[in-house]
């Protein structure tokens, strides 16, 4: 699952509109609506604030916030299992 797939989920079990979290935000429902569906990333910031928004695990949202960040830089490299097997082991190390 990713991010935008989890807010959506979210936002609907709760019963809310795209237009009051998009509200909260200080951003458009387009711009919402287009974040839910991976067309655009959201800031870190809006992240945090979804959270608490949906009344959800921060940690949780910014995992699947940062794997989609990492997905569109690798997805079309070749080495791309390779690089994030190194990137475990040094963090790992960290």
């Amino acid at each position: 699952m990713n991010f935008g797939e989890k807010i959506k989920e979210l936002r609907e079990g709760q019963g809310l509109l795209q237009r009051h979290l998009a509200a909260n935000l200080e951003i458009d429902t387009p711009m919402f609506s287009k974040i839910e569906r991976g067309e655009r990333k959201a800031k870190r910031d809006q992240v945090l604030q979804l959270a608490t928004l949906l009344h959800t695990d921060k940690s949780t949202l910014l995992s699947l916030w940062l794997a989609d960040q990492v997905i569109d830089l690798l997805k079309s490299e070749p080495q791309a299992n390779e690089a994030i097997e190194i990137v475990k082991k040094e963090l790992a190390k960290a």
